[in-house]
């Protein structure tokens, strides 16, 4: 069953001196954020996000469904993911990068493993596919100790 998820945005003014809101989601679960310019093409957020913010978490929360389910699948269930996403955006270019970095505690399971069932993960999770045009994804995934 397919499902749909939106989010409603305005924007007001123009690019640099403009400013928008996400107003909406299909579950209400993000609320209210404040989006801007300086947000999304410099360190300064002023509390505003941006869309690369909000792709940073998709794609960290994407890629955990996907390597827990290979995991469980695989009959090694992880007991904990930490996974972090970074995208990098470059004015004039789009998105250039996203660095994914995932620690897990996966009992049963070592490194090689753990490895390859996230690159199974990258490689196959939804957003990652809607993502495919990024020109570097990187996959650092890692066992805590």
């Amino acid at each position: 069953m397919a499902t749909d998820r939106r989010a409603d945005v305005t924007w007001k003014g123009s690019l640099m001196d403009g400013s928008g809101t996400l107003d909406s989601t299909t579950s209400g679960a993000l609320g209210t954020q404040s989006v801007s310019w300086p947000a999304r093409s410099t360190d300064e957020t002023g509390g505003s996000t941006s869309p690369e913010e909000l792709i940073a978490a998709a794609h960290a929360a994407c890629f955990s469904m996907a390597l827990s389910a290979g995991l469980a699948k695989a009959e090694t269930p992880p007991d904990e993911l930490k996974t972090s996403a970074t995208v990098t955006f470059q004015p004039g270019e789009g998105i250039t990068k996203i660095a994914l970095v995932v620690v897990g505690r996966v009992p049963g399971l070592d490194a090689a493993g753990f490895e390859e069932a996230a690159q199974g993960a990258k490689a196959n999770c939804p957003v990652s596919k809607a993502l495919a045009g990024v020109p570097e994804i990187t996959l650092d995934a890692s066992l805590a100790s």
